[in-house]
């Protein structure tokens, strides 16, 4: 076996094991998701998962990749690759076609994860199917070709997002932050006077464990991003994702400490996650301390901005804009900070943060970019809804979602007592 031969080979299979470890995070977004709502929304969320894996996986297949990858229109949208066929000769790499579709199928159905949780316990589960299909199929794939694809706009202007802070995270926190607003809160979230209630989690060592999940899937998520079994900036990639995750969690012990009295369980869950989700864009790219900063940053704003969005009347059952939306654009602009010049050689050229001699340019190309996303997410989402709603209602009935979605929706609890069917039976007649 020849050299080339080889590498193919292990980059094929890196490709794949690190797509693996992606899809696997839907299980921890299910069981986080399932752990911050209520009991009697477990089923309705897995469930929604469920649309993500399968809706997303097919929409992509047949639609979105060629959006998001197929040869250049005009920098605003791929039109090749739709069911990965026709042109895609402009895709240099060293894995096949249907291996690179494969790892970009599992960022995809991420991004959607994203929006199920913030849309949790009211939305009609017929309208997420709907916005799960226009997500997938159009609004992420078009803001993926503008920073990700062959000619894409924001790529032209030199914007930097090596695994998703903007593209996935702030897309799909704006988009979630568009739902939560559009939907409206869940009954009882907040007294006639716009205080709010505390809804408390059903089931936090089960959140504990998506969390887990979520952080082992993460090495995939960024390391993986490199394409290649070989590429040395690995190792690298890997410690500035674990170090961004422990500073945002880390953080988080120690500020809610300080605010609370205590140490807020559900906040040190979201402010790891909120370390992952800001480190991301510039895993390849910023130092170990500019990791643990970024980290520490995110998992603070991720505190506050939950608090803001509980002040305005916003529900947002598990975080997902403070998570995903907030530290996804903080990491976008870290990265025209903290930007090492040597390590962003594989953009075709140096680029340089702020803080690295590079000047303002950088940071502002970044800013742009990111204002350019979260406008693109929240708009379309909106705009999606407001079309759904024309077809069908996009929130359950008031009595649906007073009995639960599991129930009211999908007939079915989460937790079945066996002891109701013994009490029946031993009730009957002998």
């Amino acid at each position: 076996m020849d050299a080339a031969t080889l590498s193919i080979g292990l980059n094929t299979v890196w490709v794949v094991l690190t797509a693996a470890m992606i899809l696997l995070m839907e299980g921890g977004f299910a069981l986080l998701e399932a752990g911050f709502v209520r009991q009697k929304n477990a089923v309705s969320i897995i469930m929604k998962v469920f649309v993500d894996i399968t809706f997303g996986a097919l929409v992509y297949y047949f639609l979105g990749f060629g959006l998001m990858y197929g040869k250049d229109a005009g920098g605003w949208i791929g039109t090749t690759g739709f069911l990965l066929r026709g042109d895609l000769s402009h895709i240099h790499l060293d894995i096949s076609h249907e291996t690179y579709w494969l790892f970009q199928c599992a960022f995809v159905i991420a991004v959607i994860s994203i929006v199920s949780g913030a849309a949790a316990e009211r939305i009609h589960f017929k309208a997420y199917i709907l916005y799960a299909i226009i997500m997938t199929g159009l609004i992420y794939p078009i803001a993926g070709h503008w920073v990700w694809g062959s000619g894409g706009w924001l790529s032209r202007l030199g914007m930097i997002d090596f695994a998703g802070s903007a593209v996935i995270h702030a897309l799909g926190g704006s988009a979630a932050l568009a739902a939560a607003i559009f939907i409206g809160p869940r009954i009882g979230k907040f007294t006639p006077d716009g205080k709010s209630n505390i809804v408390p989690p059903s089931n936090l060592p089960l959140a504990s464990v998506g969390a887990f999940i979520l952080w082992f899937g993460w090495f995939g998520f960024n390391s993986g991003s490199t394409l290649s079994a070989t590429n040395s900036a690995i190792g690298h990639i890997a410690i500035t994702t674990m170090l961004s995750a422990a500073a945002g969690g880390a953080g988080c012990i120690l500020f809610t400490m300080f605010r609370y009295k205590k140490a807020d369980p559900p906040m040190v869950i979201n402010g790891s996650l909120a370390g992952l989700v800001g480190i991301t864009a510039g895993c390849s790219f910023v130092s170990d301390g500019a990791a643990m900063l970024i980290g520490v940053v995110c998992g603070v704003a991720m505190v506050l901005v939950t608090e803001l969005l509980e002040s305005k009347g916003i529900d947002d059952p598990v975080g997902a804009f403070a998570v995903h939306g907030v530290s996804g654009s903080l990491g976008t602009l870290a990265v025209g900070l903290f930007a090492i010049p040597s390590m962003t050689k594989g953009y075709g050229q140096e680029y340089a943060g702020l803080f690295y001699g590079g000047g303002w340019r950088l940071l502002g190309v970044q800013a742009a970019g990111l204002v350019t996303v979260i406008v693109w997410g929240f708009a379309l989402t909106w705009l999606a809804f407001l079309l759904i709603k024309r077809f069908m209602p996009v929130r359950v009935s008031r009595d649906e979602e007073l009995i639960g979605l599991d129930v009211g929706i999908h007939g079915v609890p989460a937790y079945n007592q066996d002891h109701d069917f013994l009490d029946v039976e031993l009730l009957k007649p002998r």
